[in-house]
This record gives C-alpha cells, sequence and structure tokens, in this order.
C-alpha cells in the first residue's frame, strides 16, 4: 500500500478512467480497487477529487459510499455541492440517478452529524419545488445531526396544510422526535388532536407522532390525553402505539388508561394491553383475566402463555 506522499491524484483519477468512454461498471470497479492500493490519507483526497471532477451520476455514487465509510471533514463541502447541484452533471444522465445521487449525499452527510451543514439541509428541505425523496433524506440527516436550529422549520414543515406529502411530514415527525427538542410538544399533540380526514387515511403519520411524543416528554397531561384519545382511535397500529407510549410514561393512572383496552374489539390489541398492564401491574392482572368472563377467549389464552412463560422463567 503507497504512503501519504507525492502521489498524482489526477493519474490516479485518469487511471480509472473518470468521464471516458470506459463503460461505467468497469470505472467503479476500478474506484473500487483503489482501496487496495492507497491508505485512508491518499484515498480521501482521491475520493474528494472524484466528486469535484466526475461527471457519472453512477460514478459519484459510488464513490459518495466510498468515502462514506472514512468520513474525514474535508469531504463535506464535495458532498454539500452535490446535494445543492452545484457542480455540472452530463446532460445524457438519467433523471433519476441524480436523484439518487443527492439522496446518497444528504444520508452521508448525515453521518457526519455536523452542524455546519444544517443550513444547506434546511434550504433542500424549505423548497417546495424540490424531489420529495430530497426532501426527505435531508429530513432523515436532520434528525441524525440533532441540532436545535432545525426544529422550528421542521414544526412549521410538520403544520404546513399546503404541503402535499404526508411522507415527507412522517419524516419530520421522526427528526423532531430524534432531536428531542420540547419545543415539539405542543405542535405534536395538535397534529394528534386535528380533526384532519386526511389523517384517518395516513394513519402511520399519527403513529410516529405518538412514538415522537413518547421519546419526548411524557409527564405531561396534555400529551397524555391526547394519548389517552389514540387508545380510542379507528386505527388498531395507532391504539397499540397509544398504549406503548402511555405504558413507558410516568404517569401514575397508567394502568388505568389502558385496561380498557383489554375489551378492545382488536385481538392486538387486547394482546398489547395485556403485555402493557403486565408491565405495569405484575402477575395479578394475568390471574384476573382468566377468572373474570369479561375478557376473550383469546386475551385468555395469552395471559395462560404468559403464565406460563413466567412459571418456566421462575423455575
Amino acid at each position: 500500500m503507497k504512503d501519504n506522499n507525492f502521489i498524482d491524484i489526477d493519474s490516479i483519477i485518469a487511471e480509472c478512467g473518470i468521464d471516458t468512454d470506459l463503460d461505467c461498471n468497469t470505472v467503479i470497479q476500478n474506484i473500487l480497487s483503489l482501496e487496495n492500493s492507497y491508505d485512508e490519507y491518499n484515498l480521501i483526497q482521491i475520493y474528494n477529487q472524484i466528486l469535484v471532477n466526475a461527471q457519472n451520476p453512477k460514478v459519484l455514487m459510488q464513490t459518495v459510499a466510498c468515502a462514506d465509510k472514512l468520513r474525514d471533514t474535508s469531504t463535506l463541502g464535495p458532498l454539500v455541492d452535490l446535494l445543492l447541484a452545484r457542480k455540472q452533471i452530463t446532460e445524457q444522465a438519467d433523471s433519476d440517478d441524480l436523484i439518487n445521487l443527492r439522496v446518497l449525499c444528504a444520508k452521508a452527510i448525515g453521518n457526519y452529524k455536523d452542524t455546519s451543514v444544517v443550513g444547506a439541509l434546511l434550504y433542500c428541505l424549505n423548497n417546495k419545488d424540490e424531489h420529495y425523496k430530497v426532501r426527505l433524506a435531508c429530513a432523515d440527516a436532520l434528525g441524525k445531526i440533532g441540532d436545535k436550529y432545525a426544529v422550528t422549520p421542521l414544526i412549521n414543515l410538520m403544520q404546513d396544510e399546503e404541503e402535499k406529502s404526508v411522507y415527507l411530514k412522517e419524516s419530520a415527525v421522526s427528526a423532531l422526535a430524534a432531536i428531542g427538542d420540547i419545543r415539539a410538544v405542543d405542535p405534536l399533540v395538535s397534529i394528534l388532536e386535528a380533526k384532519q380526514g386526511f389523517l384517518d387515511k395516513f394513519s402511520f403519520l399519527k403513529e410516529r407522532v405518538i412514538e415522537a411524543l413518547g421519546k419526548l416528554n411524557l409527564d405531561n397531561r396534555k400529551v397524555l390525553n391526547a394519548l389517552r384519545k389514540s387508545l380510542m382511535d379507528s386505527s388498531p397500529m395507532v391504539r397499540i402505539n397509544a398504549i406503548e407510549a402511555i405504558m413507558n410514561s410516568d404517569a401514575e393512572d397508567a394502568s388505568d388508561l389502558i385496561q380498557p383496552c383489554l375489551k378492545d374489539e382488536d385481538e392486538e390489541v387486547q394482546k398489547n394491553a395485556l403485555i402493557a398492564m403486565y408491565n405495569l401491574e405484575g402477575r395479578d392482572i394475568l390471574d384476573e383475566v382468566l377468572m373474570s368472563e369479561e375478557y376473550s377467549r383469546y386475551l385468555k389464552r395469552e395471559a395462560q402463555d404468559l403464565i406460563d412463560e413466567y412459571e418456566d422463567y421462575d423455575e
């Protein structure tokens, strides 16, 4: 392996066949083989130069993947330039490849957890003319970085009634949960309590909101009231997520809130409520289910299975 002195980067790039008529797959294999010939210091310089000079999106994507393994801060500049589409890429390139390249750049940028790039990510996120996949990747990257500066823009996106992409709203919610700033609590509760028909169609957004609230601040009566209402949501998955969030809270009345779900019409909800009650109350709730005629046969079987597992573990 060559040391980190006196390498001719331009010659190395030329030998790889960057932006020549050489088959793209061959060029990619040449790039992959570089790690067998050069040390980390030199690889970083080579990858950075390829990111600056290459025109083929597929070649650039492979280089981004290689550079992401090393994650040297000197690579952030070229990655941001690609994300912002500041460089000229061959006009013959398929537009999907360009989008995928920029998505990959956003993901790589997020891995650095460097707050200096938050502005570039927000620029793409807030641009409604930007492709939604790029905006999704930028939201995810902001969540990874965890900078408080991104909280307000993410809240605004989550609450934007004109935003057509529910998936983008979902990514904003997940990013807010990852950042963990309590400023997001009230806006999240307002989303959960909103009387909006589209939320019934896209229940997964409510699921993400509940998960986010569980990570942010459950020692809050307003949050618990919103979760209590979610226990009666039309979506079984929303009800299950609400059960889990309440179980993980420090609320004194968590058991009281969850217990009615033992009689839910959906068996999976019943099961999750039973597990939550068992975690909160212990063995007594299992005996109660078995002895009472109020509970379904399905739930009795689940209670007995938990007892059998409990007794086996206890022995």
